[in-house]
């Protein structure tokens, strides 16, 4: 029987929609139900940007073949644009009748400018003339001045007006240096292009407005360099960058009031196809709500507050080398600091005993407190070597600037690799201990970002384990000397690199998972235990998905737990019959990769840097690694009975590829509302998250001081 297989763009909309019914939760804090509706407005705009122009990439080819799905790119968009109508139009009607209504009994009210009070809107008059006109230009659009350009995601008014010479239109970009909403009072708040709607007779006065509405585009924003013509990664991706900016227009979005002579001058002026225009009846770029979430501190209408903790382990006297030499430590994201990795490379740049510090960054948050340690190892002299990953996607420009600041500082700075993005999560720290050295290293499923460390689910482990830390080392030599084409031969000629526990894409990591997924199907044929549990963000690899299957009627029970993009049908009897696939959106996104084989009984826990797509095993350098510690395997292992017992916030993916709340109100289990119960049980607190990442340097002192103000509970059995 033949494989089926789900489309990949349209499961990434399925999970979209998923964000979305988390915003319609009633049982979910007001506040918080706004953000998921600003996370999924700011997930469509990514989705157009990449997934849908590179769909329209292949149709502007004459590219008609279809992806393992059956679908051709031309069937691909038509679903698209489909599927990505009605979730827009759920959105704001979501936004409309039920968000803004239910905000507004609780005192929070977005007002637009008509229904201001008279007085009000000469404040506002006033405001607006001395700090927001001084700023916009208005732009003309009529023979003598073509149409503008219009950038990526940036709010724009087309106006027209009247006079006795005729009609004049007028083009007015909203500077993305404005906020979105003006602060009326404490809880009152006024849309900025209403304000500038309402006002625009003062930059243009002596004519008469007929009629204004808001517009911004989405552009296909794919980076696209020729890896063969490339002699300087860095000068080819500042240059994709500049030529991104006027890619072909994906997705119009339009207030639906617009007449017809509006429409048509936007959708002629930026070339827009009318099969990609999307009208919408509210707030355009709803994805600017969460400004209105960060400025209102009613507990009431967010979650419970939780700062991140730090284990009982580190809380001691000793130095954190001497914790990580006394056992390996695992860190679960959020519910961890990520203090700790701060203060670990705090104690590497400031010791005198450190020699060198190597890591691969991927992505991290703009204020970055990793790279500042870095640079302050350099300065103390340490020798600092790091590889910037150029071509991270949305990060480009901000990893070109750090990598700027790493140079000046005196860091070696490598830029990844031509044709393989360096995703692995790597920090490896050289200190002399006697008369030899000793390695540590941090290995993650996560990046390392301070902003995304207390949003998104990961998990960190320190260890001085000799084995992993060889294997560190080796794959920091591999990055960071071998030039693209001398990878490009290795991965060819099929040789690979010599690791002891480290299973590295693209050498060897869909080898070794179809090792792991053929071992339990061996299990499974001599009647021992098989099975396999994993948890991902996208499950899309066609080769792996057959696999999964031949071991599902082999007689192994599969459980996936894939947060996003899932290609895998499951439930089909024949095909994958013992395979169940399951998604929990909840207040953080879930974001760890983690691999359990049964093994016949005596289990084997991985975590890892890489999903289970195509791209992570050919076309990046990803990083999957054991847990060799019980204990440690013990604890992951409770984090997906955790995760798959969840009743609360977790979905169900059925063979039609419908998505199913799993909902039982008599036993309701919310897996990350256990962690933080757990965390608040065996964990220290250090106080505010943020002041937390800001002092990491003394952060366990804090603890300790903390922690004897308290009695110690019990441990949990699961943590």
């Amino acid at each position: 029987m033949p494989i089926p297989f789900f489309n990949r763009e349209l499961s990434r909309l399925d999970y979209n929609r998923r964000v979305l019914a988390k915003a319609e939760d009633e049982t979910v804090p007001l506040l918080e139900r706004l953000r998921f509706l600003a996370y999924c407005s700011r997930n469509l705009d990514e989705f157009f940007m990449v997934r849908a122009g590179t769909v329209r990439d292949r149709i502007d080819a004459g590219i008609d073949a279809p992806t393992f799905d059956g679908l051709s790119p031309v069937e691909q968009m038509n679903a698209i644009r489909r599927r990505a109508s009605a979730i827009v139009g759920e959105m704001y009607g979501l936004l409309r009748q039920r968000l803004l209504p239910a905000l507004r009994t609780q005192g929070v009210i977005i007002e637009h400018f008509r229904d201001l009070a008279d007085e009000e809107q000469t404040r506002m008059r006033a405001m607006f003339e001395q700090e927001i006109a001084p700023v916009l230009t208005p732009l003309a659009v009529d023979p003598g001045h073509p149409f503008p350009f219009v950038g990526n995601m940036i709010l724009f008014i087309a106006a027209r007006f009247s006079s006795g010479a005729g009609t004049q239109f007028v083009l007015t970009r909203v500077p993305s240096s404005l906020p979105a909403f003006i602060r009326l009072d404490e809880n009152r708040f006024l849309p900025i292009g209403s304000l500038i709607i309402a006002n625009l007779s003062v930059l243009v006065p002596a004519i008469q407005l007929e009629d204004a509405v808001l517009f911004r585009l989405v552009r296909n924003t794919e980076l696209s360099i020729d890896e063969d013509d490339v002699e300087d990664l860095r000068i080819s991706v500042e240059a994709e960058l500049r030529r991104r900016e006027r890619k072909q227009v994906v997705y119009l979005e339009i207030d639906a009031r617009a007449d017809e002579e509006l429409l048509q001058l936007i959708v002629n002026g930026t070339r827009t196809r009318p099969d990609d225009v999307y009208r919408v009846d509210g707030f355009l770029q709803a994805s600017d709500l969460l400004e209105v979430c960060e400025m209102i501190s009613d507990p009431a209408l967010h979650y419970a507050a939780f700062n991140p903790r730090l284990p009982r382990r580190l809380v001691t006297t000793d130095d954190i080398f001497t914790v990580v030499r006394n056992g390996d430590l695992l860190l679960h994201r959020p519910y961890d600091s990520f203090a700790a990795v701060i203060e670990l490379l705090h104690a590497a740049a400031i010791d005198p005993q450190v020699s060198a510090i190597k890591q691969i960054l991927y992505q991290t948050d703009e204020h970055s407190p990793v790279v500042e340690k870095l640079v302050m190892a350099a300065m103390n002299g340490k020798q600092v070597s790091v590889v910037i990953e150029l071509q991270a996607r949305f990060e480009e420009a901000r990893n070109i600037a750090w990598a700027t600041r790493l140079q000046d500082a005196g860091v070696q700075v490598v830029y990844g690799i031509v044709g393989l993005e360096c995703h692995a999560k790597v920090c490896l720290i050289v200190r002399r201990e006697g008369a030899a050295f000793q390695r540590y290293v941090h290995l993650s499923t996560g990046n390392y970002n301070a902003d995304t460390a207390q949003a998104y689910t990961d998990l960190d482990l320190l260890t001085c384990d000799p084995a992993l830390t060889r294997d560190a080392a080796h794959l920091l030599n591999v990055v960071m000397g071998f030039s693209a084409r001398a990878l490009s031969d290795v991965v060819q000629a099929n040789v690979q690199p010599q690791w002891s526990q480290f299973i590295v894409g693209p050498f060897d990591y869909q080898r070794w998972l179809f090792e792991m997924i053929d071992r339990e199907m061996q299990h499974a044929r001599a009647g021992r235990p098989a099975r396999i549990r994993a948890k991902l963000n996208s499950l899309t690899e066609p080769h792996v998905i057959e696999r999964l299957c031949a071991a599902s009627e082999a007689g192994v029970e599969i459980d996936l737990l894939v947060r996003s993009i899932c290609c895998l049908v499951p439930g089909v009897e024949g095909v994958s019959s013992r395979i169940r696939v399951f998604s929990i959106i909840d207040r953080y996104l879930e974001h760890s990769r983690i691999f359990e084989f049964a093994n016949g009984g005596d289990s084997d826990v991985y975590l890892s840097s890489g999903d289970w797509m195509t791209r992570n095993f050919v076309r990046r350098i990803e990083l999957t690694f054991p847990l060799r510690s019980p204990e440690l395997k013990r604890r992951t292992s409770a984090i997906l009975d955790a995760a798959l017992a969840d009743t609360v916030s977790s979905w169900k993916l059925n063979a039609d590829g419908s998505w199913i709340r799993r909902i039982h109100e008599k036993d309701a289990i919310a897996s990350q509302e256990r962690f933080i119960l757990e965390s608040r049980q065996v964990s220290v607190s250090v106080g505010g998250y943020e002041e937390s990442i800001d002092a990491a340097d003394g952060l366990r002192r804090r603890a300790r001081r903390r922690k004897n103000r308290t009695v110690a509970p019990a441990p949990s059995t699961t943590m």
